[in-house]
């Protein structure tokens, strides 16, 4: 179980191209939501009224919803896709392109570090990415590793929540996960600092239609055991998924160490925290 719980939250997906689509789902979930709240319990109830709490989640059943429709998604084009990527694609050369991936997502993750007031995170940061660059050959090889510079992980929502702003409502979005409305602005805002969405031309274009792919098949194939874990052994996947994902978000605001797991990009019910990644 603790593994779920990680595996959860670190970070990518569902699968996320994840670019604009986040938006549209979150408007029509808060357009859906208005009417589609979980039934509020008695306020005499106090126990009841704490669990209410806890879960955060009001828009349960349009939540649900979702959950069914990205379940759908999932069996018919996700999975098998992860599959494939995991059995053309051997270990090694799966390795590296998620090196790659993180590598790339550094000058965010470096953005975030600074934002937060974390000089000391962002000087690791920035060393990973100097050495993963150069020695590293591009960051096919975590050669920052090997000097003692570990790696991690930060997002916008993540400054945000250090900025104090409410985490809102849970959200669940179809292929992108759980998530919720300070997630969906900081990954708007991720994608507005990130270099690379400023990039023009056609092989750019393309170098960016391919890195979101690759995220997306990485991020799913990390996710093939504990997925199918959860949905096994779990009464209600959706609750286990639900309750992994806020938990390793507090777990990643407060930036709790996690040993060499904090460097993995996949995350099970990551949300948009994977496809950052």
């Amino acid at each position: 179980m603790i593994r779920i719980r990680h595996a959860i939250t670190s970070g990518t997906l569902w699968g996320r191209s994840r670019t604009r689509p986040a938006l549209p789902f979150l408007a029509l979930a808060v357009a859906l939501g208005l009417g589609a709240c979980a039934t509020r319990p008695n306020p005499t109830d106090a126990e009841a009224v704490a669990e209410f709490r806890a879960t955060n989640d009001p828009l349960e059943p349009l939540n649900r919803g979702a959950y069914f429709v990205h379940e759908g998604i999932d069996t018919l084009v996700l999975r098998p896709a992860a599959e494939m990527y995991r059995v053309f694609l051997p270990p090694e050369v799966r390795t590296a392109i998620r090196n790659v991936l993180a590598n790339l997502r550094t000058p965010v993750i470096l953005a975030n570090d600074l934002l937060q007031g974390e000089s000391y995170r962002a000087a690791t940061t920035a060393g990973r990415f100097l050495v993963n660059t150069t020695v590293g050959i591009g960051g096919i090889f975590d050669r920052a590793t090997d000097f003692g510079l570990i790696g991690h992980t930060e997002d916008f929502g993540q400054t945000l929540a250090v900025w104090g702003a409410p985490e809102g409502p849970y959200l669940f979005i179809p292929v992108l996960g759980p998530s919720s409305p300070r997630d969906v602005v900081g990954f708007a805002a991720d994608t507005a600092i990130n270099p690379l969405s400023y990039t023009g031309g056609e092989t750019w274009e393309a170098i960016n239609i391919s890195r979101t792919a690759a995220t997306a098949l990485s991020t799913r194939e990390g996710l093939i055991e504990p997925i199918d874990q959860v949905r096994a052994s779990s009464l209600d996947p959706y609750a286990t998924i639900r309750s992994a994902y806020r938990q390793r978000r507090v777990v990643e605001i407060r930036n709790v160490p996690t040993g060499a797991a904090a460097t993995s990009d996949h995350g099970l019910g990551s949300g948009i925290q994977g496809l950052r990644r």
